[in-house]
């Protein structure tokens, strides 16, 4: 399944995680389309981002050879048992997202937020926004004087949200999406809270970033949404975004070098398809992050600097322009997720994401984590790979 991995394959430099049965987990490294595991050397993601030889020693390190990437990936999107695991990319990071970072996501919350909620309203308010607002906030630079000029005028029309207020004010929504291995990978469950009923995805290119705010490479995400219940109240935020396999990333970390660049995520475009089990349904969607409001390396100085450290580095989603808004059901309710609905999120250079959806409280429990990780490096010696 070549088309989950990038499109370049032979020159990419990705990192990743692998679950080995009867070992646990596992850094990978993939060379030349080949898989290796490297953990003796380096015994956890977020030790070897931090390297400052990072490019040459993952090029160079030894490890044990696991055959190609797409085997890894077939069994991942196959969910084959007793053969490696892939598992997301990330281990000790802090996992962030920013929100409200595209035009068309602010009118979809500002949408969220006057509905209370009820998807049945969305399609009046929406209409009736784009009236008010405009379909075009792009060309409005977040904390400019044309921003707060525009901010002056909604809110002497009563017409002000706090969505405009991060989408086109001067400080970026950054928000914890999820705790440090919590994450899924590519081929699992994502999950969605029992008691939503108005949900989707949002597709999103995630930067890897050190303890130095250095970005050193991206992987693509899965950011679940909630909109019934953040729509409901901006305090439910926690409750809407962090659940038991609300968050996914994978299927690896693309390096930065000579041929992947923050200039390549600054052009890159995110494709969204979901594909319904129960009834069929189909949707396609894209974002292109030429029309991001803010910079995404803007976007990393927001999260991290002398107001805020992360030793352990973090990964940020970037935000996406994409709600799905298609009617499934009703006319005028829009989109909503059903129970086994597949997600495949994709970019040429970073390969494809897929998950399949179920409810946060059926898929299986988040157990494994930092202390069961350290317990398990200790386990099998390798607490002295940590740098």
């Amino acid at each position: 399944m070549t088309d989950h991995l990038p499109a370049d394959l032979e020159r990419a430099l990705l990192v990743g995680r692998v679950w080995r049965d009867n070992v646990g987990p596992c850094v990978v490294v993939v060379r030349a389309g080949q898989a290796f595991d490297i953990t003796a050397q380096c015994a956890t993601v977020s030790d070897l981002l931090e390297r400052d030889d990072l490019l040459d020693f993952v090029r160079s390190a030894p490890g044990e050879a696991l055959g190609p990437a797409s085997a890894l990936v077939d069994a991942a999107v196959g969910r084959k048992e007793g053969v490696p695991r892939l598992l997301a990319p990330c281990d000790l990071q802090a996992i962030k997202a920013c929100g409200v970072t595209f035009a068309v996501s602010l009118l979809e919350r500002v949408i969220e937020e006057q509905a209370g909620g009820d998807a049945a309203r969305a399609d009046a308010l929406r209409a009736s926004l784009l009236q008010d607002i405009g379909s075009d906030l792009s060309a409005i630079k977040p904390g400019s004087p044309e921003a707060e000029a525009l901010k002056k005028q909604f809110q002497a029309r009563g017409a002000w949200s706090q969505y405009m207020e991060v989408g086109i004010g001067p400080y970026a929504e950054v928000f914890s999406k999820s705790q440090p291995m919590s994450a899924v990978g590519l081929g699992a469950d994502v999950g969605l809270h029992p008691e939503s009923h108005w949900n989707n995805p949002e597709p999103e290119i995630v930067l890897a970033v050190t303890s130095r705010a250095q970005a050193v490479g991206a992987t693509l995400g899965n950011d679940v949404n909630l909109r019934d219940i953040e729509g409901r109240s901006a305090l439910l935020l926690g409750k809407a975004k962090d659940n038991n396999g609300s968050c996914s990333l994978g299927p690896f970390i693309r390096l930065f070098d000579e041929h992947y660049t923050i200039d390549t995520v600054r052009q890159a475009e995110v494709r969204l398809r979901i594909e319904g089990v129960e009834d069929d349904f189909v949707l396609d969607g894209e974002s292109r992050m030429r029309e991001i409001s803010r910079d995404p390396l803007d976007l990393v100085a927001q999260t991290c600097g002398p107001h805020h450290q992360y030793p352990d580095g973090f990964m940020l989603f970037l935000g996406t322009m994409f709600s799905p808004i298609k009617d499934r059901g009703a006319k005028g309710a829009g989109f909503t997720h059903k129970l086994g609905d597949k997600v495949s999120i994709s970019s040429g250079a970073l390969g494809t994401l897929v998950n399949h959806v179920q409810r946060s409280n059926t898929i299986a429990p988040w157990t494994f984590g930092v202390r069961a990780l350290y317990a398990n490096l200790a386990q099998r010696g390798l607490l002295k790979g940590a740098q």
